[in-house]
């Protein structure tokens, strides 16, 4: 079926972007259902690219700029591409690292698709009903071409669109094999579980690799504060690094227990860590200068742009609290993992927290996603994560 477009926008597409919006559509030839592949073509019938069709403001997410079979071979090729990557950057197949993101989006051609490598499991998640749709051949072509993946989990159930009316089972499971009852994954050296049935996202937070590591970097003799800690990944860090103490503190009484069991796996007992299931604001209304190095890394604040203001109040309000009660000479390690929030504007957000405090703070690095999580030239909107690091005087 064919998506013909309104002259002129088809310029997005000569420039690669990836994404067809539903004004820029003249017509549609046929009625496609929600997920099928469809052809783009400009407003003189000319082909320009093959996509996943869906309901809302994106009408196309783009697979190929180039005709052929979206079919097996199509999803294994992708799949391949993706994999080579991860290896060249030493990722995969790697004995101190066998968590990594395999493919990530648009980043790897494959908008809507989002998959996590954990040891000898992978974590598949749709956002996007075409994706949803084939997900049992990329499921196949994942443990063809990664090796030593064995397991797929499926878990998009809080991902797909709420519009899309779907004719088959959505239900999150198995698509291959089955992994044991608590797998343990691996990250730069240090172990950890992960829960990818209940948990957030897929289970962990693999974004955070390169930025848990350089805060390993700052920890030594500092007493560590770790907001919204999830599954303790830079708590467990801070403590290989050297820290005199490590606080995590998360809502979720679940994270809290799974970040005791990370801490637990990787240094037992140790008395240098506590972990608090408490209220991230409360929280630090009381910490009195306990603390020289606090990790603020909250969930997204802004999941689209109708949240924008409130989602910079609340980062504001947030690092203000961290700059009034961290230690002279501390350390901020500060993220926004929101989309719809800008490199600037959370600059902005933090940069007037600092002015609100009084006090003076330098720029010691600015934070992105790891390699693993790339950014397709032609799609900056995947530039999500940043991050600043902060030396407080």
């Amino acid at each position: 079926m064919n998506i013909i477009l309104k002259k002129g926008k088809e310029e997005s597409l000569r420039r690669f972007h990836p994404w067809i919006f539903s004004g820029a559509v003249q017509r549609i030839e046929g009625q496609p259902e929600e997920g099928a592949v469809v052809r783009l073509c400009d407003w003189q019938g000319n082909f320009l690219a093959l996509g996943h069709y869906q309901i809302g403001s994106i009408t196309v997410r783009v697979l190929s700029f180039v005709e052929r079979e979206i079919d097996n071979d199509f999803w294994k090729e992708k799949i391949t591409e993706a994999y080579r990557l991860r290896l060249s950057l030493n990722l995969a197949e790697n004995t101190a690292n066998n968590t990594y993101r395999l493919v990530h989006g648009e980043g790897d051609g494959l908008p809507g698709l989002i998959v996590d490598v954990y040891a000898d499991s992978a974590v598949l998640q749709a956002h996007s009903v075409g994706m949803h749709y084939a997900r049992k051949a990329i499921a196949e072509a994942i443990v063809q071409v990664v090796k030593g993946v064995k397991n797929v989990y499926y878990k998009s159930e809080s991902t797909l669109p709420f519009k899309a009316q779907y004719s088959d089972e959505k239900a999150d499971g198995y698509l291959i094999g089955k992994a044991s009852e608590e797998p343990v994954a691996m990250e730069n050296g240090l172990k950890f579980r992960v829960d990818w049935l209940r948990g957030q996202k897929t289970g962990f937070f693999v974004d955070q690799r390169d930025n848990r590591s350089l805060l390993e970097r700052y920890a030594k003799g500092r007493r560590v504060l770790n907001m919204f800690c999830y599954t303790g990944g830079f708590s467990f860090y801070a403590m290989r690094g050297g820290a005199e103490l490590v606080h995590s503190v998360d809502s979720s009484a679940k994270a809290i227990e799974l970040t005791n069991k990370n801490v637990a796996l990787n240094f037992g007992n140790d008395p240098r860590h506590e972990a608090f299931a408490v209220d991230a604001f409360k929280y630090l209304d009381n910490i009195d200068g306990k603390y020289d190095l606090i990790v603020l890394d909250p969930p997204a604040f802004a999941k689209h742009r109708d949240a924008l203001r409130n989602a910079l109040r609340g980062y504001q309000k947030l690092n203000a609290k961290a700059f009034e009660q961290i230690r002279p000479g501390g350390i901020l390690f500060t993220f926004s993992c929101s989309q719809v929030v800008s490199r600037e504007q959370f600059r902005l957000a933090v940069f007037s927290a600092a002015a609100q405090s009084g006090r003076n703070v330098r720029i010691l690095h600015q934070l992105t996603q790891p390699a693993d999580h790339p950014v397709n030239i032609y799609h900056p909107e995947g530039e999500y994560l940043k991050g600043l690091v902060l030396f407080v005087e």
